[in-house]
């Protein structure tokens, strides 16, 4: 197993910065997933660890290791790609092998590191198929499959499941997870789907324009997020984000939300954080709400939302726009005006200029 340490990493081209001033620890036999939009950074990130990029500035380490000029092919990353890239004209057998037979493993280990790892994927009856025609989910099956072979210390996933189909990258996600723990390898995986970073990785580094925004853990990550965008990024939905200001009441400091129609009360703690006229964007999850009599959210239903075992409820005005998830049972009707009342012990503020979380609830 190899740590990795990444520190101060930047990356340009040209006039262009795709990543700037990254610091990211990753543990032996770690899991982490670089989570993020299009765009941010996350796979210039992997691009630089793997050797197929130098870094503009800053260091990249395994274990106490500096890598800077040292090349792919002796850095010990496997790495597979969006593309699956196999050789269609050989049989699975020997893709799979093709690592293995190139580095010199004898014929007795090759065959027994292939039926082993064939038999982990599902892949033993195609074994002697040609690999062309195979459909494009057995294809990045094997591509898997041909990296973990070579039991590399730092497995390198560049979105490796965003071109099969939903069923396949919910078996995989669970294969994945399991290859990993086998072999204990570190693991880096990139992808824009929360799904993916939140069932599989051990903790989720959130990026945003060439930025590292939030490390931690997927439920930390997700119940403490540091701003807006990782907010609204996590989620399905995302999290509630309401614009409002600090107001001095009788009561004590509340969120004014205004057209949403709700003075929120705050925890002693955000009470101590915020100040009197502060505008605030103020955020709940979706599942933190109820329907309610009592005072709380009055907003017309736009849209009913039924999905399966739940139901998303969509409110909203020209001054506000929140989503509610409840079980598929719930009545509701668009056009209706319905109360949301909030689990006032989940709401996260966030200050409204820098868009920088403010304090938990707790």
């Amino acid at each position: 197993m190899t740590a990795i340490h990444l520190e101060n990493l930047s990356k340009s081209f040209g006039a262009f910065t795709a990543l700037k001033g990254m610091n990211l620890d990753i543990a032996d036999g770690e899991f982490v997933a670089l989570l993020g939009p299009s765009g941010c950074g996350k796979s210039t990130t992997m691009n630089m660890i793997s050797g197929l990029l130098e870094p503009s500035e800053g260091s990249i380490r395994f274990g106490e290791r500096d890598m800077r000029g040292v090349p792919m092919g002796r850095r010990g990353v496997g790495f597979v790609f969006q593309n699956y890239a196999i050789f269609t004209h050989m049989s699975v057998y020997d893709n799979l092998a093709y690592g293995l037979k190139a580095t010199g493993v004898a014929k007795a280990e090759r065959d027994r590191r292939v039926k082993d790892m064939a038999e982990f994927l599902h892949l033993t009856p195609m074994l002697n198929k040609p690999s062309a025609g195979l459909s494009v989910n057995i294809l990045q099956r094997l591509a898997i499959g041909r990296s973990a072979i070579m039991e590399p210390a730092i497995f390198l996933l560049d979105e490796p499941l965003s071109n099969v189909d939903a069923a396949f990258r919910a078996v995989m996600r669970t294969e994945l997870k399991h290859l990993q723990r086998q072999f204990r390898q570190t693991m880096v995986y990139v992808t824009h789907d929360q799904l993916e970073a939140m069932t599989m990785a051990d903790r989720i580094a959130v990026m945003d324009h060439g930025k590292l925004l939030q490390v931690g853990t997927p439920i930390d990550v997700y119940n403490n997020p540091s701003n807006v965008f990782v907010a609204g990024f996590l989620g399905s939905p995302g999290m509630n984000l309401l614009k409002g200001m600090i107001v001095r009441t009788d009561l004590g400091m509340r969120a004014d939300l205004g057209d949403a129609g709700l003075s929120a009360p705050l925890s002693s703690a955000q009470e101590k954080s915020v100040s009197d006229g502060q505008a605030i964007v103020y955020g709940f999850r979706p599942e933190h709400c109820q329907l309610t009599g009592d005072d709380g959210i009055r907003l017309p239903v736009t849209f009913v939302e039924r999905i399966g075992a739940r139901t998303i409820l969509h409110l909203g005005n020209k001054g506000a726009s929140i989503k509610g998830v409840f079980d598929n049972d719930v009545v509701a009707r668009s056009g209706e005006i319905v109360t949301l009342s909030i689990d006032h012990a989940n709401i996260r503020l966030f200050d409204a200029g820098s868009g920088d979380a403010i304090v938990e609830a707790r």
